[in-house]
C-alpha cells in the first residue's frame, strides 16, 4: 500500500470503495481523494417475495475512512 496510489476497499455494511489513498495509520484509518462509494442493499420484494438487489453510487472528493470498518484493501478491481 502506497500514498497516491488507486486501492479499493470492501467496507463493512455492503460498502466498496475506490479512490487515491492520501494517508493511513497503523489502525488502517485512512485519508482518500476521488472516491467513488457504492453501496448495496438487498430487499425483499412484498408481493413476489424475491430477494432485490439494489446499488447506489456516490463520489466524495475526500474521504475519512476509521480502520474498524475496513474488512479488504486491495489495487483496484479490474473488469474486463
Amino acid at each position: 500500500m502506497a500514498v497516491a496510489e488507486r486501492i479499493y476497499i470492501k467496507c463493512r455494511g455492503d460498502r466498496e470503495l475506490r479512490g487515491v489513498l492520501q494517508a493511513y495509520d497503523q489502525h488502517l484509518n485512512m485519508v482518500l481523494s476521488d472516491v467513488e462509494e457504492t453501496i448495496t442493499v438487498q430487499e425483499l420484494d412484498p408481493e413476489t417475495y424475491e430477494e432485490l438487489i439494489k446499488q447506489s453510487k456516490r463520489t466524495i472528493e475526500m474521504l475519512f475512512v476509521r480502520g474498524d470498518v475496513v474488512i479488504l484493501v486491495a489495487p483496484p478491481l479490474r473488469t474486463a
